[in-house]
């Protein structure tokens, strides 16, 4: 993943989190806790709840705030947008899309993965979960 990217999510990560102790069981917004002096906090994300780290913040914003790739759809409107809307089988018209798909599903999904793993490396789609779910970079640089 793009390290600006992580950075600015961490930082984000960091603004819509408060310092909380575990100890003392208190928001410790300085970063130093009132009651015990101790500056080893976890973060505490309001309606979420506390954990160490931001990794876990970054996930509830992401998955919040964003709404996931379609990557059947996305896929489907790339092929859309390379080959014409409709092919001539003998005397029918038929939708190009939907005779991929049909005719051959083995070759359809391979293309589908090519092309979402195209889409990754040239960083138009990012995942936070290797691959399980993507989210469009424009939308992440967008929070």
């Amino acid at each position: 993943m793009n390290a600006e990217i992580q950075e600015k999510l961490r930082e984000l990560a960091l603004k819509k989190s408060i310092p909380f102790c575990h100890g003392c069981y208190k928001e410790a917004p300085t970063g130093r806790c009132q009651t015990c002096g101790s500056d080893d906090l976890m973060r505490m994300l309001p309606g979420v709840g506390c954990e160490w780290g931001t990794d876990w913040i970054i996930r509830s914003i992401i998955e919040t705030e964003l709404t996931p790739v379609n990557v059947d759809e996305a896929f489907e409107e790339s092929v859309r947008q390379c080959y014409p809307e409709t092919v001539q089988v003998a005397w029918m018209t038929l939708d190009t899309v939907s005779v991929a798909k049909e005719m051959d599903p083995v070759s359809w999904n391979i293309a589908k993965s090519e092309w979402e793993s195209q889409e990754a490396d040239e960083g138009n789609i990012i995942s936070f979960d290797n691959g399980g779910t993507y989210y469009w970079t424009s939308d992440v640089e967008a929070l």
